[in-house]
């Protein structure tokens, strides 16, 4: 499958048999192709941006987010997920995970906001959301995600020393780091294989991972 960084926390997923999944779709292209599945991990305008998404629907996209923005959802024919509530469509497994901030009041646990994995073709992809390190990640470690997706601009989630912990504890074979406000992903980079070269981290700047 093809995984593209749209920029900021937004990322197009093609599998091998052509399905669409967005995840956290924002300042998209008019010309980006119509989705199969959107997910939106929570209510901020830069992870719930109507105006794109309504760029991506085609008749039968299925757009899913937490059940705590179901009633943004339904605006747009959207449905709402309880986390850990597990959903196949066809052969695609979806399931969404807690996000959120501890020690900023950015994204507080009572929003019940989400991060999300999906499954297919046998690999396994998590999105973290908008979050810092929480408990929650060492469960991950279980999971065997095959790519992640961490937030490491610091401005309102992780900075990179708090997302490359994060790394650590999920143990992902390849750490894609977004939301970065700009920041040089190459020390990103440099962090990371200081603290588990094993982690294999993969800027997408101008660039698509093959996987």
């Amino acid at each position: 499958m093809q995984i593209t960084w749209l920029g900021h926390a937004a990322f197009k997923i093609k599998t091998e048999n052509g399905k669409i999944i967005y995840l956290d779709p924002y300042r998209l292209s008019k010309d980006e192709e119509k989705a199969d599945i959107i997910i939106s991990t929570h209510g901020h305008g830069d992870h719930f941006s109507k105006s794109d998404i309504k760029k991506i629907l085609g008749e039968s996209t299925i757009f899913l987010g937490p059940k705590s923005e179901e009633s943004a959802l339904s605006k747009l024919n959207g449905r709402g997920l309880n986390m850990n509530e597990p959903l196949e469509i066809e052969d695609i497994a979806i399931e969404l995970v807690p996000s959120y901030t501890i020690n900023k009041g950015t994204h507080p646990k009572s929003n019940n906001w989400s991060g999300v994995i999906i499954e297919v073709e046998g690999k396994r992809i998590y999105h973290a959301g908008d979050t810092e390190r929480i408990p929650e990640m060492k469960d991950l470690a279980k999971k065997n995600i095959t790519v992640a997706f961490l937030p490491c601009g610091g401005r309102f989630t992780m900075d990179f020393e708090m997302s490359t912990d994060s790394a650590l504890d999920i143990k992902p074979e390849i750490v894609v780091p977004m939301h970065s406000w700009g920041a040089s992903l190459e020390n990103y980079k440099k962090l990371m294989e200081s603290k588990d070269s094993s982690i294999k981290v993969e800027i997408l700047e101008n660039r698509i991972l093959n996987i």
